[in-house]
């Protein structure tokens, strides 16, 4: 049997096809202890973790026997991949498992957004009756949704978006016009600050690197179609987060979803306090009942392929 150490949440079920096969040391709260961590990763075959372990540095050092780590999402921005490569460490992300939730979660924030009408309780439960204030939400029908990337997860909320009447453009820096990829999804291609133009909803599907670092600055945000929905289910370093709020304040924006930001777990940010039209949840788009049982189920199946003899 070898040794698997997995430092974040896992399904319950895909735990026990490990523990059933190998000796499984799991702890949710491993990666907020680096000390018992680093002492772990030792003794580690195999690594499983999410986005908040940092396989890097003193933690790559450590992992002396690791043959794989599995990424229990998509994202890589949190392990240095050439340098786990270099070590003969294999590195498998649950590529597809969680695309409906980030889907579905682009989708949902999208219509709360536009239509602005669901933050009315307490003041109707209180006697209040702000329906001419609120009458004056938009329909998602008709409306253009942008969509910067168009990998799996692009294509997938572009099907989602069309079901509800909404037309989809993409940019991708990485394909060309002619990707086929574009034509079986019905999505036009455009450039990215002529998507930015005509889109009432902007998504984000990029990775985090050098070209994508602060892509959307102060700049680029004041560049989007007035009263546009902003939605980033990405990485958090690719937003400039107070000009988000910014542009919200002044009336630019007319609604900002936010699931990632540059430091995680977000710190209090005054710039965010009393911000109208916007959507803060702490990196969960991707994470549903559904879509962990599929994402521990994958990299489970796939780490214990990689400790086969």
């Amino acid at each position: 049997m070898q040794r698997i150490v997995i430092a974040e949440f896992m399904d319950a079920a895909a735990v026990e096809r490990l523990r059933a096969q190998h000796d499984v040391h799991y702890d949710p709260a491993l990666v907020d202890d680096p000390a018992r961590l680093f002492d772990e990763a030792r003794r580690a075959r195999a690594l499983i973790v999410r986005n908040r372990t940092q396989v890097r540095g003193e933690l790559l050092a450590a992992l002396a026997h690791c043959k794989v780590v599995g990424r229990l999402g998509v994202g890589l921005d949190n392990i240095d991949v050439a340098a786990c490569e270099a070590r003969g460490i294999r590195v498998i992300p649950a590529t597809g498992a969680n695309a409906l939730s980030v889907a579905e979660y682009v989708i949902a924030s999208a219509m709360l957004l536009l239509r602005g009408a669901y933050a009315s309780t307490a003041e109707v439960a209180a006697g209040r009756w702000p329906r001419t204030a609120l009458s004056n939400g938009r329909e998602t029908a008709g409306k253009t949704l942008g969509l910067v990337g168009f990998g799996a997860i692009g294509q997938l909320t572009a099907r989602l978006a069309q079901a509800l009447g909404m037309r989809t453009v993409a940019f991708d820096a990485m394909m060309d016009a002619g990707h086929p990829a574009f034509a079986a999804a019905r999505t036009q291609p455009l450039g990215l600050e002529a998507l930015l133009a005509q889109s009432d909803v902007v998504s984000l599907h990029v990775p985090l690197v050098e070209g994508t670092r602060n892509l959307f600055h102060a700049a680029r945000i004041a560049a989007m179609k007035d009263g546009a929905v902003l939605v980033n289910t990405s990485r958090g370093g690719i937003v400039d987060e107070q000009a988000v709020a910014g542009a919200l304040r002044a009336g630019r924006l007319g609604g900002a979803a936010l699931d990632v930001f540059d430091a995680e777990p977000l710190a209090a940010s005054p710039h965010f306090e009393g911000c109208p039209n916007l959507l803060l949840t702490p990196h969960i788009a991707g994470v549903t009942a559904e879509s962990n049982e599929r994402v521990s189920g994958l990299i489970a199946d796939r780490v214990l392929e990689a400790l086969a003899p």
